[in-house]
């Protein structure tokens, strides 16, 4: 293990993200909110603890293992969480605790969107920006940007790259550099971001709400700088802007490249994935509008299949935003959406979730062993398209699936022993594990009632869903530090 290397980067990658603090500051000195003090502090305090980092150990500029970008990985988000919570911690307004700043910021760099805030819209915008800005950097995985940047510093990404994304596709390249992979990926964030800013302005918002939710809606985050979320606006105009992006953002991000490249939409409906992404929104859409209407939970067709659309989209793709408290809906429909989350968007996109991928190839194999039942002795195989998927994958797959249920029942349990009921620990883990934000009981509204320590466990959560299971349950294996 490269240690004294990976220490370096970490360094560096400390003084990149500090860099992130500015911004809010010039907005502070721009609305004259006062607040741009803790982020000046903390610009200088980041920089200084990347400098203390790297300075000993510039020198070291070992080739990385895979087993080193596990590693600096898990260290890049936990580290980088930590650090994003500074200025939280040092602000006057909100006043918040170790633990409310360091939830609040983790959520933000994971695209969580769960929030311990109240009054949002009374904040200082320099807050406000910050924390829509953390979800913007952490949409695609700050680690991607730093794969972009790292070679120009002497250090290789492939094994970051890897590490960051693992699962079916984690082999495949879009072009023959992984440098040149994530400045693609980036192109395409940024100019789907520039697209949703400008349609929210030409539908209403005000310049800054436009890029704030921009970035949280583009990150698939669901922060917002109002407590009431996108409902403040009361605008089916952007709660369907807002579902388009959310939409194009968690659809594999390879795909979009490869479909941009090729000149032809017809890419997208060759992927079997984004057909199956397709099919599943459509269906909680149609069940979504039926249910409302037939309980006549608002007055109007059209009104009901506003808010239908939006809270189907919006919570099975993990953004959580929200137009309405779906928490007051007939029980059936945000158990159902809860649960939708746990599919989330596709693979390589901002959503989070098991991903549908693999939630397809679990549906396949399943359908498999049922055919097995019938024929023992036929042969069959997992295609996905015209493709077959080896055996490897599938069993990574089931793996990928019991770890999953392993560490929801793990965090769901220890919720309880902190003294959550029932409903709030089910909600709030499937809330923080798969990204999503919102959940039901006690946190319905937001998590600031809950107990710190019920906040440092959904902490670890979010982190294990950014970071999809693997990549953090294999530093806890024993061979991982074997050399």
């Amino acid at each position: 293990m490269q240690y004294r290397s990976i220490i370096r980067i970490l360094g560096l990658l400390i003084g990149i993200f500090s860099i992130t603090m500015i911004p809010p500051a010039f907005v502070a000195y721009w609305y004259k909110d006062g607040a741009g003090v803790p982020f000046i502090l903390s610009f200088l305090l980041s920089l200084f603890i990347g400098f203390v980092i790297w300075y000993p150990n510039r020198q070291y500029k070992a080739e990385l293992k895979v087993r080193d970008g596990f590693l600096i990985v898990v260290l890049f988000w936990t580290v980088l969480g930590a650090v994003g919570g500074i200025p939280l911690m040092l602000a006057d307004n909100p006043q918040l605790s170790m633990a409310g700043a360091m939830f609040e910021a983790f959520s933000g760099l994971t695209t969580t969107g769960a929030t311990v805030l109240t009054g949002i819209e009374f904040l200082p915008k320099a807050i406000l920006f910050y924390r829509q800005q953390l979800q913007w950097l952490g949409g695609m995985g700050i680690i991607v940007l730093a794969v972009a940047i790292l070679p120009m510093l002497g250090v290789g990404g492939m094994q970051l790259y890897r590490a960051e994304t693992p699962g079916p596709v984690k082999d495949n390249k879009m072009t023959p550099r992984i440098a040149d992979t994530a400045k693609h990926l980036w192109y395409i964030y940024l100019a789907l971001t520039l697209s949703c800013m400008l349609a929210f302005y030409l539908a209403g918002m005000n310049w800054f709400d436009a890029i704030c939710h921009a970035f949280s809606t583009v990150a698939i985050g669901g922060f917002s700088t109002y407590d009431a979320s996108i409902g403040h606006f009361q605008s089916p105009v952007i709660n369907a802007i807002c579902v388009i992006f959310l939409l194009l953002s968690a659809v594999n991000f390879p795909l979009h490249f490869a479909a941009i490249r090729g000149k032809s939409v017809s890419t997208y409906f060759r992927d079997p994935e984004f057909k199956a992404f397709l099919i599943i929104q459509a269906t909680l859409v149609l069940i979504c509008f039926v249910v409302l209407l037939e309980t006549n939970v608002y007055s109007t067709a059209a009104e009901a299949l506003n808010h239908g659309v939006f809270q189907a989209v919006s919570v099975s793709t993990t953004a959580g935003f929200s137009t309405d408290g779906f928490a007051v809906w007939p029980l059936f429909l945000p158990i159902m959406l809860i649960f939708s989350s746990f599919i989330g968007g596709c693979a390589g996109s901002t959503g989070g979730g098991l991903k549908v991928v693999r939630v397809l190839l679990l549906f396949l194999q399943g359908r498999r062993e049922l055919n097995r039942l019938i024929h023992p002795r036929a042969v069959y195989a997992i295609k996905l398209g015209r493709r077959a998927v080896p055996d490897r994958i599938v069993e990574a797959v089931w793996g990928f699936f019991a770890a999953y249920a392993l560490v929801f029942v793990v965090i769901m349990l220890l919720l309880l022993l902190t003294g959550l009921d029932n409903i709030t620990a089910f909600t709030a883990t499937a809330a923080c594990l798969n990204n999503l934000g919102p959940g039901l009981g006690e946190v319905a509204a937001n998590f600031g009632s809950i107990p710190d320590s019920s906040k440092w466990i959904l902490v670890v959560a979010m982190v294990f869903g950014r970071l999809e299971i693997f990549t953090l349950l294999v530093l806890f294996t024993p061979a991982f530090w074997k050399d």
